[in-house]
Protein backbone atom coordinates (compact mmCIF):
# COMPACT_ATOMS: atom_id res chain seq x y z
CA UNK A 1 0.00 0.00 0.00
CA UNK A 2 1.54 3.60 -1.01
CA UNK A 3 -0.49 6.00 0.76
CA UNK A 4 1.51 9.08 -0.77
CA UNK A 5 0.31 7.86 -3.64
CA UNK A 6 -3.43 7.94 -2.50
CA UNK A 7 -2.66 11.28 -1.36
CA UNK A 8 -1.72 12.33 -4.51
CA UNK A 9 -4.83 11.14 -6.22
CA UNK A 10 -6.68 12.98 -3.34
CA UNK A 11 -4.89 16.21 -4.12
CA UNK A 12 -5.27 15.74 -7.85
CA UNK A 13 -9.16 15.52 -7.54
CA UNK A 14 -9.31 18.25 -4.38
CA UNK A 15 -8.06 20.38 -7.11
CA UNK A 16 -10.08 19.45 -9.73
CA UNK A 17 -12.98 19.96 -8.19
CA UNK A 18 -12.20 22.79 -6.07
CA UNK A 19 -13.47 20.55 -2.79
CA UNK A 20 -13.96 21.85 0.75
CA UNK A 21 -13.74 19.29 3.78
CA UNK A 22 -11.64 16.29 5.22
CA UNK A 23 -10.87 12.09 4.47
CA UNK A 24 -9.58 10.10 7.57
CA UNK A 25 -8.89 6.62 6.41
CA UNK A 26 -8.80 4.20 9.66
CA UNK A 27 -7.64 0.39 9.10
CA UNK A 28 -6.92 -1.82 12.13
CA UNK A 29 -6.98 1.23 14.02
CA UNK A 30 -4.26 3.44 12.53
CA UNK A 31 -5.09 6.45 10.97
CA UNK A 32 -3.40 6.24 7.11
CA UNK A 33 -4.56 9.23 5.69
CA UNK A 34 -5.56 12.66 7.20
CA UNK A 35 -6.68 15.53 4.96
CA UNK A 36 -7.93 19.09 5.29
CA UNK A 37 -8.65 20.97 2.34
CA UNK A 38 -10.22 24.25 1.35
CA UNK A 39 -11.70 26.49 3.57
CA UNK A 40 -13.87 26.31 6.61
CA UNK A 41 -15.09 30.25 5.88
CA UNK A 42 -14.18 31.59 2.52
CA UNK A 43 -14.89 35.21 3.05
CA UNK A 44 -12.23 34.90 6.21
CA UNK A 45 -10.03 32.65 4.08
CA UNK A 46 -10.26 30.50 7.69
CA UNK A 47 -9.08 26.61 6.02
CA UNK A 48 -10.32 22.98 7.35
CA UNK A 49 -8.57 21.88 10.24
CA UNK A 50 -8.50 18.32 11.46
CA UNK A 51 -10.84 18.77 14.06
CA UNK A 52 -13.57 21.01 11.75
CA UNK A 53 -16.53 20.26 12.55
CA UNK A 54 -18.99 20.14 9.37
CA UNK A 55 -22.67 18.84 9.08
CA UNK A 56 -23.65 15.71 7.91
CA UNK A 57 -27.49 15.82 6.93
CA UNK A 58 -28.62 12.23 6.65
CA UNK A 59 -25.66 10.43 7.80
CA UNK A 60 -27.04 10.80 11.39
CA UNK A 61 -30.28 8.68 10.80
CA UNK A 62 -28.00 6.29 12.28
CA UNK A 63 -27.68 7.82 15.64
CA UNK A 64 -31.50 8.17 15.41
CA UNK A 65 -31.49 4.55 14.67
CA UNK A 66 -29.20 3.67 17.20
CA UNK A 67 -31.48 5.25 20.06
CA UNK A 68 -34.27 3.71 18.98
CA UNK A 69 -32.39 0.32 19.36
CA UNK A 70 -31.32 1.28 22.84
CA UNK A 71 -35.20 1.99 24.10
CA UNK A 72 -35.90 -1.31 22.70
CA UNK A 73 -33.08 -2.96 24.50
CA UNK A 74 -34.84 -1.16 27.81
CA UNK A 75 -37.75 -2.82 27.19
CA UNK A 76 -39.70 0.82 26.48
CA UNK A 77 -40.62 -0.13 23.19
CA UNK A 78 -40.29 -2.78 20.22
CA UNK A 79 -39.80 -3.23 16.45
CA UNK A 80 -43.41 -4.56 16.03
CA UNK A 81 -44.64 -1.12 18.05
CA UNK A 82 -47.13 0.85 16.02
CA UNK A 83 -46.73 4.52 15.67
CA UNK A 84 -50.08 5.20 16.84
CA UNK A 85 -49.39 3.60 20.67
CA UNK A 86 -46.29 6.09 20.59
CA UNK A 87 -47.49 9.43 20.42
CA UNK A 88 -50.64 11.38 20.83
CA UNK A 89 -50.40 13.00 17.74
CA UNK A 90 -53.13 12.79 15.20
CA UNK A 91 -52.16 11.37 11.80
CA UNK A 92 -55.41 11.36 10.18
CA UNK A 93 -55.01 9.93 6.85
CA UNK A 94 -51.73 7.39 8.09
CA UNK A 95 -52.26 3.66 8.11
CA UNK A 96 -52.88 2.79 12.24
CA UNK A 97 -50.62 -0.14 11.32
CA UNK A 98 -47.77 1.63 10.66
CA UNK A 99 -44.76 0.35 13.11
CA UNK A 100 -41.37 1.35 14.10
CA UNK A 101 -39.76 -1.23 11.64
CA UNK A 102 -40.92 0.67 9.26
CA UNK A 103 -40.40 3.84 10.40
CA UNK A 104 -36.62 2.72 10.07
CA UNK A 105 -36.57 0.54 6.96
CA UNK A 106 -38.63 3.56 4.80
CA UNK A 107 -41.37 1.38 4.05
CA UNK A 108 -44.38 2.89 5.91
CA UNK A 109 -45.51 4.32 3.08
CA UNK A 110 -45.84 7.68 4.77
CA UNK A 111 -45.74 10.81 2.65
CA UNK A 112 -41.63 12.22 2.81
CA UNK A 113 -41.87 15.77 3.49
CA UNK A 114 -39.09 16.55 0.64
CA UNK A 115 -40.16 14.47 -1.93
CA UNK A 116 -37.54 14.12 -4.47
CA UNK A 117 -40.32 13.27 -6.97
CA UNK A 118 -41.67 16.54 -6.87
CA UNK A 119 -39.05 18.88 -6.10
CA UNK A 120 -34.97 18.14 -6.53
CA UNK A 121 -33.79 21.80 -4.33
CA UNK A 122 -34.18 20.95 -0.72
CA UNK A 123 -34.70 24.91 -0.91
CA UNK A 124 -37.56 24.99 -2.17
CA UNK A 125 -39.38 23.45 1.04
CA UNK A 126 -38.41 26.88 2.84
CA UNK A 127 -40.13 28.97 0.37
CA UNK A 128 -43.21 29.30 1.82
CA UNK A 129 -42.68 28.18 5.49
CA UNK A 130 -39.08 30.07 6.43
CA UNK A 131 -36.30 27.55 7.55
CA UNK A 132 -35.81 29.61 10.84
CA UNK A 133 -38.96 28.18 12.13
CA UNK A 134 -38.33 25.19 11.83
CA UNK A 135 -36.10 24.47 15.44
CA UNK A 136 -37.76 21.57 17.09
CA UNK A 137 -38.92 17.73 15.59
CA UNK A 138 -42.78 19.32 16.00
CA UNK A 139 -41.85 21.95 13.63
CA UNK A 140 -41.77 19.61 10.80
CA UNK A 141 -45.64 18.53 11.37
CA UNK A 142 -47.52 20.91 9.57
CA UNK A 143 -45.46 19.46 6.34
CA UNK A 144 -46.94 16.38 6.80
CA UNK A 145 -49.22 16.08 9.71
CA UNK A 146 -52.27 16.12 7.22
CA UNK A 147 -51.20 14.43 4.01
CA UNK A 148 -52.11 11.00 3.04
CA UNK A 149 -50.33 8.11 2.63
CA UNK A 150 -48.58 7.04 -0.25
CA UNK A 151 -47.99 3.65 -0.59
CA UNK A 152 -48.79 0.45 1.49
CA UNK A 153 -47.56 0.18 4.48
CA UNK A 154 -44.67 -2.57 3.98
CA UNK A 155 -44.38 -1.25 0.18
CA UNK A 156 -40.66 -1.60 -0.88
CA UNK A 157 -37.70 0.80 0.13
CA UNK A 158 -38.74 4.32 -0.64
CA UNK A 159 -36.50 6.87 1.19
CA UNK A 160 -38.17 9.20 3.39
CA UNK A 161 -37.45 11.51 5.74
CA UNK A 162 -40.94 12.10 7.73
CA UNK A 163 -40.57 8.59 8.42
CA UNK A 164 -37.24 9.39 10.84
CA UNK A 165 -38.76 12.77 12.01
CA UNK A 166 -41.91 10.59 13.28
CA UNK A 167 -38.78 8.23 15.50
CA UNK A 168 -37.41 11.37 16.87
CA UNK A 169 -41.18 12.31 18.18
CA UNK A 170 -41.57 8.70 19.22
CA UNK A 171 -38.10 8.95 21.13
CA UNK A 172 -39.17 12.29 22.84
CA UNK A 173 -42.29 10.21 23.87
CA UNK A 174 -40.88 7.38 25.61
CA UNK A 175 -37.18 8.87 27.01
CA UNK A 176 -38.82 12.39 28.46
CA UNK A 177 -36.39 13.87 26.48
CA UNK A 178 -35.57 16.68 24.01
CA UNK A 179 -34.20 14.40 20.85
CA UNK A 180 -30.83 16.27 20.56
CA UNK A 181 -29.93 16.08 24.10
CA UNK A 182 -31.21 12.07 24.45
CA UNK A 183 -28.68 11.82 21.35
CA UNK A 184 -25.60 13.74 22.75
CA UNK A 185 -25.87 12.18 26.05
CA UNK A 186 -26.57 8.20 24.96
CA UNK A 187 -24.88 8.50 21.65
CA UNK A 188 -22.36 11.01 21.58
CA UNK A 189 -21.08 10.73 25.04
CA UNK A 190 -20.85 7.04 25.09
CA UNK A 191 -19.34 7.31 21.93
CA UNK A 192 -16.48 10.05 23.29
CA UNK A 193 -17.90 11.83 20.24
CA UNK A 194 -17.39 15.37 22.41
CA UNK A 195 -17.27 17.25 19.28
CA UNK A 196 -20.32 16.74 17.85
CA UNK A 197 -23.96 18.07 18.22
CA UNK A 198 -27.19 19.49 17.00
CA UNK A 199 -26.19 23.19 16.83
CA UNK A 200 -28.58 25.77 15.57
CA UNK A 201 -27.31 27.61 12.71
CA UNK A 202 -28.16 30.67 14.23
CA UNK A 203 -25.77 29.91 17.03
CA UNK A 204 -23.28 27.99 15.63
CA UNK A 205 -20.21 27.01 18.22
CA UNK A 206 -16.23 27.10 17.00
CA UNK A 207 -14.70 25.19 14.73
CA UNK A 208 -17.63 24.18 12.25
CA UNK A 209 -17.36 24.99 8.66
CA UNK A 210 -19.80 27.10 6.93
CA UNK A 211 -21.89 25.28 4.10
CA UNK A 212 -21.56 26.94 0.39
CA UNK A 213 -23.52 26.99 -2.28
CA UNK A 214 -22.79 27.43 -5.98
CA UNK A 215 -25.13 30.15 -7.55
CA UNK A 216 -25.22 29.93 -11.16
CA UNK A 217 -23.22 32.61 -11.92
CA UNK A 218 -20.25 30.99 -10.06
CA UNK A 219 -20.14 32.77 -6.98
CA UNK A 220 -20.78 31.59 -3.48
CA UNK A 221 -23.62 31.58 -0.79
CA UNK A 222 -23.76 30.14 2.70
CA UNK A 223 -26.40 27.88 3.39
CA UNK A 224 -27.86 29.33 6.50
CA UNK A 225 -31.00 29.65 4.58
CA UNK A 226 -31.22 26.30 2.84
CA UNK A 227 -31.95 24.53 5.69
CA UNK A 228 -33.47 24.10 8.69
CA UNK A 229 -32.61 26.88 11.46
CA UNK A 230 -31.87 23.26 13.85
CA UNK A 231 -31.29 19.76 12.58
CA UNK A 232 -32.92 16.64 13.90
CA UNK A 233 -33.64 13.07 13.63
CA UNK A 234 -33.38 13.08 10.01
CA UNK A 235 -29.98 15.05 9.83
CA UNK A 236 -28.33 17.93 10.99
CA UNK A 237 -26.16 17.26 13.48
CA UNK A 238 -22.23 18.32 13.47
CA UNK A 239 -19.40 16.26 13.58
CA UNK A 240 -15.37 15.75 13.22
CA UNK A 241 -13.90 13.35 11.22
CA UNK A 242 -12.13 12.14 14.07
CA UNK A 243 -15.51 11.63 15.97
CA UNK A 244 -16.69 9.57 13.26
CA UNK A 245 -14.04 7.50 13.71
CA UNK A 246 -14.47 7.04 17.72
CA UNK A 247 -18.02 6.36 16.83
CA UNK A 248 -17.39 3.58 14.56
CA UNK A 249 -15.12 2.27 16.82
CA UNK A 250 -17.74 2.72 19.75
CA UNK A 251 -20.39 0.96 17.39
CA UNK A 252 -18.09 -1.89 16.15
CA UNK A 253 -17.32 -2.30 20.28
CA UNK A 254 -20.92 -2.92 21.24
CA UNK A 255 -20.53 0.45 23.83
CA UNK A 256 -23.74 1.42 22.12
CA UNK A 257 -25.89 -1.71 21.97
CA UNK A 258 -25.48 -5.14 22.85
CA UNK A 259 -23.85 -7.18 20.22
CA UNK A 260 -27.06 -8.84 20.03
CA UNK A 261 -28.69 -5.27 19.63
CA UNK A 262 -25.83 -4.49 17.41
CA UNK A 263 -26.08 -7.28 15.25
CA UNK A 264 -29.45 -6.56 14.59
CA UNK A 265 -29.49 -2.64 13.61
CA UNK A 266 -26.30 -3.95 10.48
CA UNK A 267 -28.87 -6.71 9.30
CA UNK A 268 -30.12 -6.41 6.22
CA UNK A 269 -33.66 -5.37 6.44
CA UNK A 270 -35.13 -4.23 3.14
CA UNK A 271 -33.51 -4.57 -0.66
CA UNK A 272 -32.70 -0.76 -2.09
CA UNK A 273 -30.97 -1.79 -5.26
CA UNK A 274 -29.08 -4.09 -7.37
CA UNK A 275 -26.28 -5.30 -4.36
CA UNK A 276 -27.28 -3.04 -1.05
CA UNK A 277 -29.67 -2.94 1.09
CA UNK A 278 -30.93 -0.71 4.09
CA UNK A 279 -30.55 -2.15 7.62
CA UNK A 280 -31.77 0.20 11.11
CA UNK A 281 -30.23 3.22 10.17
CA UNK A 282 -27.78 3.09 7.34
CA UNK A 283 -27.38 1.26 3.22
CA UNK A 284 -24.71 -1.88 3.34
CA UNK A 285 -23.36 -4.10 0.30
CA UNK A 286 -23.99 -7.75 0.47
CA UNK A 287 -22.14 -10.05 -1.15
CA UNK A 288 -23.09 -13.88 -0.67
CA UNK A 289 -25.60 -12.71 2.10
CA UNK A 290 -22.40 -11.25 3.48
CA UNK A 291 -22.18 -7.36 4.58
CA UNK A 292 -19.12 -6.17 3.05
CA UNK A 293 -19.86 -2.57 3.14
CA UNK A 294 -21.52 -0.59 5.67
CA UNK A 295 -22.39 3.19 4.39
CA UNK A 296 -23.32 6.53 5.76
CA UNK A 297 -24.48 9.32 3.26
CA UNK A 298 -25.63 12.74 4.10
CA UNK A 299 -26.52 15.51 1.14
CA UNK A 300 -27.89 18.78 1.71
CA UNK A 301 -27.23 22.32 0.33
CA UNK A 302 -23.35 23.11 1.32
CA UNK A 303 -23.67 20.00 3.07
CA UNK A 304 -21.79 16.00 1.27
CA UNK A 305 -20.76 13.21 3.84
CA UNK A 306 -19.97 9.74 2.80
CA UNK A 307 -18.61 6.96 5.56
CA UNK A 308 -18.62 3.82 4.93
CA UNK A 309 -17.07 0.58 7.15
CA UNK A 310 -15.25 -2.09 5.95
CA UNK A 311 -15.88 -5.41 8.69
CA UNK A 312 -13.53 -7.78 6.67
CA UNK A 313 -10.97 -5.22 6.47
CA UNK A 314 -11.52 -3.14 9.75
CA UNK A 315 -11.49 -0.01 7.21
CA UNK A 316 -13.30 3.13 7.80
CA UNK A 317 -13.22 5.61 5.52
CA UNK A 318 -14.84 9.39 6.45
CA UNK A 319 -15.49 12.43 4.31
CA UNK A 320 -16.94 15.74 5.21
CA UNK A 321 -17.50 18.52 2.97
CA UNK A 322 -18.92 22.04 3.40
CA UNK A 323 -19.66 22.16 0.00
CA UNK A 324 -22.58 20.19 -1.99
CA UNK A 325 -20.64 17.79 -3.46
CA UNK A 326 -17.72 15.87 -3.62
CA UNK A 327 -17.22 13.48 -0.67
CA UNK A 328 -17.67 10.17 -2.74
CA UNK A 329 -15.56 11.22 -5.13
CA UNK A 330 -12.43 11.31 -2.34
CA UNK A 331 -14.06 8.01 -1.32
CA UNK A 332 -13.56 6.28 -3.91
CA UNK A 333 -10.07 7.06 -4.83
CA UNK A 334 -9.39 5.06 -1.41
CA UNK A 335 -11.61 2.63 -2.03
CA UNK A 336 -9.98 1.63 -5.21
CA UNK A 337 -6.73 2.07 -4.58
CA UNK A 338 -7.06 -0.22 -1.20
CA UNK A 339 -9.63 -2.68 -1.94
CA UNK A 340 -10.35 -2.27 -5.91
CA UNK A 341 -14.13 -1.92 -5.26
CA UNK A 342 -17.08 0.16 -6.16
Amino acid sequence: MNTQLIVEQLNAKQEELGFFGNIRVIQNGECIISRQYGYANMAEKIPNKAYTRFGIASGCKIFTAISICQLVEQGKLTFDTKLRDCLSIDFPHFDPSITVHHLLTHTSGVPDYFDEDVMDDFEELWIDRPMYHIRNLKDFLPMFQYEKMVDKVGSDFNYNNTGYVLLGLIIEAVSGMIFSDYVEKHVFEVAGMNDSGYFSLDKLQANVATGYVEEEDGTWKSNIFSIPAKGGSDGGAYVSVEDMERFWKALMNHQLLTKTMTDTLLKPQVHEEDDFYYGYGGFMKVNDQEVIKYAQLGYDPGVNYHSVYYPNENLSIIVCSNKSSGAFDLQYIVEQALLNQE
